[in-house]
């Protein structure tokens, strides 16, 4: 069987190995995205760009060889790889864990909070059409409560299915692939990628793309991550990156739907920041950032293979910014619980729908309810048909309508593209 044969095929991701640990109020978790995320793709790109980016360096073992390039009539031979074939599936699971994270993860309390798997706080799943023309980051909420099927133990045997449980509880209950096999149920999809990442890894990743330039509409304050940022443009990086991505108490109502609301601002920056960059365009950026991705995301089987990675990275490169689109799972309250929320079903069967079908989709509602408009941001030219030496390689920053017509979402769906330009306002 070849390589590409066996990343077609439909094997669940390795189990994570089960402890569980109860996450308190005053450590909401992480989130990332990490795109490429659309890394394969972000970095999600962390989430449209993180995961496809997210692959280890094999040549790290192999001594450097002597660099011709810059001799008279050598030049660089790129690796000869190209973008994954078809359609891509592939879930992001953050998990709040505070085994093995060190310094203020460390202490005594923080470890009775959340240890071992930890709880899946932060969820994303991200769509590339077979097309390579659009993708979807679709956020599940932490606190959504939705029907878990049978999920495999890692020692042997299964946990048997439930009727409602808190989203978030999955990952606790049977390690990644009960969360793969959660929003299966839940979307129609086949989900063959997964990756997760800790509290370290988000730390890792930020620093490795060197950071990412957010707007700041009001001033965000939060003691429980920390997080003290002023009004303007802010530069997010290492565990100021991690701490915004965490937050909660600090931005919107206070709420997880809040904190995606975050997330969607802070990884349409980073795959604007990616694609002006020119990385998906350059095989061996991609290679450097799937080595900082692999040493701090635990990945599936599926995606242990550079290849693999950076085929997904690069099915992303000509997706235009205006196809790049960042997602809530559709939830309203729960009737039973103030607490807790569930899912819109005429929405999520819209949404649902559209992907499984592989149709693009275009966005009808608000921004989430933590993001506003960015009032200074510029609008970037259209690119001419024949082309322009200035133009910058890679995706174009306008949406490009794909060949098939996109499915209009309802409004209750809140969200926004890779290229609308957003601040986050803090709730103080």
């Amino acid at each position: 069987m070849t390589m590409r044969e066996r990343s077609r095929d439909a094997r669940r991701p390795h189990a994570v190995p089960l402890r569980h640990g109860r996450l308190t109020k005053s450590h909401p978790l992480l989130g990332l995205l990490r795109i490429l995320g659309i890394s394969a793709a972000v970095v999600a790109v962390a989430a449209a760009s993180v995961g496809g980016i997210a692959v280890w360096d094999v040549a790290s073992s192999i001594k450097p060889g002597i660099h011709l390039a810059a001799l008279p009539g050598q030049t660089e031979a790129p690796p000869q790889i190209g973008a994954i074939e078809g359609g891509v599936n592939l879930l992001l699971a953050g998990t709040d864990t505070r085994t093995g994270q060190g310094g203020a993860f460390s202490s005594k309390s923080e470890l009775a909070s959340s240890s071992g798997a930890g709880n899946n706080d932060v969820t994303m799943l991200l769509h590339i059409a077979a097309d390579h023309k659009s993708a979807t980051v679709v956020s599940f909420p932490r606190d959504l409560m939705v029907p878990v099927p049978s999920c495999p133990r890692p020692g042997g045997g299964s946990y048997g299915a439930t009727s409602g449980a808190m989203f978030n509880s999955t990952l606790a209950r049977g390690g990644l692939s009960c969360v793969v096999l959660t929003v299966e149920k839940m979307t129609g999809l086949q989900i063959p990628y997964a990756a997760m990442v800790s509290f370290d890894g988000v730390t890792g990743m930020s620093d490795a793309i060197g950071g990412v330039d957010v707007c700041v509409a009001t001033a965000i304050k939060d003691p429980y991550t920390g997080l003290n940022l002023p009004a303007g443009t802010q530069n997010i990086v290492g565990s100021t990156a991690l701490a915004f991505l965490r937050t909660r108490h600090g931005v919107a109502d206070g709420s997880d739907l809040g904190r995606i609301s975050n997330q969607q601002v802070f990884m349409s920056a980073l795959a604007r920041k990616v694609t002006s960059g020119g990385v998906l365009s350059n095989p061996i950026q991609l290679y450097s950032l799937a080595k900082a991705a692999v040493k701090n995301m635990q990945l599936s089987d599926t995606l242990t293979n550079p290849t693999t990675m950076v085929e997904i990275g690069l099915a992303i490169k000509t997706i235009g910014l205006g196809n790049m689109v960042f997602l809530q799972y559709p939830t309203g309250s729960d009737p039973s619980n103030p607490n807790r929320v569930v899912p819109i079903s005429s929405a999520a069967k819209v949404l649902n729908a559209a992907l499984v079908a592989d149709q693009p989709i275009q966005l009808s509602g608000k921004v989430g309810r933590a993001a506003v408009e960015d009032p200074n941001a510029v609008v970037p030219p259209v690119p001419s048909p024949t082309g322009s030496p200035t133009e910058t390689p890679g995706a174009t920053d306008t949406a490009v309508p794909p060949a098939n017509a996109a499915v209009v979402l309802p409004s209750s769906i809140t969200g926004q593209t890779a290229a609308q330009q957003t601040c986050t306002k803090g709730n103080r």
